[in-house]
């Protein structure tokens, strides 16, 4: 067993190491390890996913399409999922365990699921629904991060986990999400939308994974014991649940542990669960109307401390929403000094009936996030502000959704802009180097940059500039040479750069080309003629046409198109033989100086060029034609052509 869990943690070791060096060799243009280290370690995890039989999701040897459907199939689980009888006492937990011996793990706050595997391979993923029917989610189910496809048990077998998606990962869905209403409240929400989606891509892209808690059944196999099951199913290679076995007597310290141990948990987890290990003792059970009789959960007990509101904050975003803000006399709550927490609304002050000097019971909700239980004195005496606190600009108050917010009426709020700006002179953007998001607050704050256009005239403030704190003489100069630099600017980046909704930088390459790179036909394209272009859709078409619509945004455009020296971009040519197929490249290159040179000719001849060697793949261009690397083997197989670089320039870009 202990042979077969190494391989299996070297399995999932090299499936990250290989998806690190290839995220960073095709999205950032960074080689993290040599081709040769590459197939090494690829050629080592198709051996082990081989001789163990498993293969993850995320393996770069597993080619999981998207699929997209028009609605959830529903269907009726085999076995009821029971809700669990609850309690918030350490007394009563130790009391429902008594002399028997129990295990206590996580209770994860994510979406239920129920997993069934036949001949090895997953056929079907089920969501929990109400417990007696749920959704088909196999497709999403397969972009799971850490979810085995395949196994090395051929009977069926059925496995409840939860979908979850951790802190991290949330934080950064709602970081790309602009607008702070449409942001999602917490990672059980994001989860769950992400799993029930009729496209499967966006699941992908959303990092869901899957923790396994109970085998449910198994087909021609027997177990004593809960935990045995669990150990089975980890060595399948199933990410299972922290767990442990205790008897009444030791499971209070093991709630301490677990209590401390949530502090810095990456999972979101709402409680504990304990249920008995000896199989047929808990079958021998039975179950209640509503709960199964040998498992109880335990609900983690809010610690609230109380304390005096002492002022409200009002905090500006780039949206224009002005987010309330708690500040209260600092209190010790699970371990840490809180004196802040947001109150998301004005429909929550007022629910509240907050008031400053009032008396205010705050806790952290899952131990984690500060909040205000109680208002115990409730004056109402809060007053809303008339003007934003940035650019004291008039604010008003706006019911979305059925809940009242702040906004800032100003459209040229500094708080609005300094992101907008941030985007405008990213690499991908204007690559206008030196200028941070703290210097561009700096300037916005002075008065020097109202507009895009503005960044490239800082000479006129060269005084002021140099005397500002952190700056002098040298850093300025640096700042106009990166200016004069930004000026020299592809089409696809400077459209990119200007932050219009839904526009990507592989979105601005398409619109771009469509239009033969010409910036005129580009800014005048209608909804019709961009709606109609492959890839680009309705979506948009209408985001872009409303950008260009918008009269202020047109004059900050043509200010800009006044001083940028766009760089002639040659139009994709769509009637060779790459028009629409996809590429290959492996191996080092004699005839391109970068990788990154020879998709850019590949893409001006109307082709695409990928990370991987599928069925889809046109040809591997690999300069050791010979050589036994896994995309080589791949490629063979397939019956894929293998072209050196100089034979693939020749044929197809000459």
């Amino acid at each position: 067993m202990a042979k077969t869990e190494e391989k299996i943690n070297r399995i999932k070791e090299l499936v990250e190491i290989l998806n690190k060096a290839s995220d960073s060799y095709y999205s950032k243009d960074e080689e993290i390890m040599s081709n040769f280290e590459y197939d090494a370690l690829y050629d080592e995890l198709v051996a082990l996913e081989e001789e163990c039989e498993i293969h993850m999701a995320n393996s770069p040897t597993s080619k999981v399409g998207y699929a997209a459907v028009d609605f959830l199939p529903k269907e009726t689980h085999e076995k009821p999922m029971l809700s669990l009888n609850k309690t918030k006492s350490v007394e009563e937990l130790s009391a429902f365990v008594g002399e028997n011996e129990a295990l206590i793990s996580w209770k994860l706050d994510g979406l239920t699921m129920v997993l069934t595997y036949e001949n090895g391979e997953l056929s079907k993923a089920v969501t929990r629904g109400n417990g007696e029917v749920g959704e088909v989610v196999t497709p999403n189910a397969k972009t799971f991060v850490n979810l085995p496809l395949k196994i090395a048990f051929k009977g069926k077998l059925i496995v409840r986990g939860e979908a979850v998606i951790s802190y991290p990962d949330f934080e950064k869905v709602n970081e790309a999400i602009d607008n702070p209403e449409d942001q999602y409240k917490n990672p059980r929400n994001l989860c769950s939308g992400s799993v029930r989606q009729l496209n499967s891509e966006v699941t992908a892209s959303r990092h869901v994974r899957l923790i396994a808690y109970t085998l449910v059944d198994i087909e021609g196999k027997e177990f004593v014991k809960k935990s045995e099951q669990v150990e089975f199913l980890s060595s399948l290679g199933f990410e299972t649940v922290e767990y442990y076995v205790e008897t009444g007597k030791s499971i209070a310290d093991r709630v301490k542990y677990f209590a401390e141990k949530i502090k810095d948990y990456e999972i979101p987890s709402d409680g504990l669960v304990v249920t008995y290990d000896d199989i047929e003792y808990s079958q021998g059970l039975g179950r209640t109307a509503k709960f199964p009789r040998d498992s109880i959960a335990f609900k983690w007990q809010d610690e609230t401390a109380k304390t005096v509101l002492r002022e409200i904050e009002w905090s500006p975003s780039r949206t224009g929403l002005i987010n309330p803000v708690a500040i209260f006399d600092t209190v010790e709550l699970e371990g840490t000094s809180v004196s802040r927490a947001s109150i998301h609304n004005i429909s929550v002050m007022e629910g509240l009936e907050l008031g400053i000097g009032d008396e205010i019971l705050v806790f952290k909700a899952n131990m984690i996030i500060p909040q205000i239980a109680e208002n115990l004195t409730k004056s109402g005496n809060y007053t809303v502000p008339g003007t934003c606190p940035c650019c004291g600009g008039k604010t008003e108050i706006r019911a979305i959704k059925e809940a009242k917010s702040l906004y800032c009426t100003n459209e040229d709020c500094p708080a609005k802009q300094i992101k907008k700006f941030s985007l405008f002179v990213s690499r991908d953007a204007m690559n206008f180097d030196g200028l941070s998001e703290a210097t561009l607050e700096k300037f916005v704050e002075e008065g020097f940059v109202k507009e895009y256009s503005d960044l490239f005239k800082l000479s006129r403030y060269k005084d002021s500039i140099v005397n500002l704190e952190g700056f002098g003489e040298k850093s300025y100069n640096k700042l106009i040479e990166s200016a004069d630099k930004a000026l020299d600017v592809s089409i696809a980046n400077f459209i990119y750069s200007l932050g219009i909704l839904n526009v990507g930088l592989s979105n601005a390459k398409i619109i771009c080309r469509a239009f033969d790179n010409d910036i005129n036909k580009v800014i005048a394209a209608t909804y019709d003629e961009l709606a109609a272009i492959d890839n680009i859709g309705e979506v948009i078409a209408k985001s872009f046409t409303q950008y260009f619509l918008k009269d202020s945004n047109m004059l900050s455009v043509r200010n800009l198109l006044e001083l940028v020296r766009m760089r002639k971009e040659e139009a994709a040519d769509l009637s060779g033989e790459l028009a629409g197929k996809t590429v290959v490249i492996t191996g080092s290159l004699n005839l391109f100086s970068n990788r990154k040179d020879l998709v850019a000719a590949i893409e001006l001849k109307g082709g695409k060029a990928a990370s991987s060697v599928s069925k889809n793949t046109f040809i591997l261009v690999n300069n050791d034609i010979e050589s036994a690397s896994s995309k080589n083997k791949t490629a063979k197989e397939l019956g894929i052509p293998i072209m050196s670089e100089a034979e693939f320039v020749s044929k197809y870009l000459d």
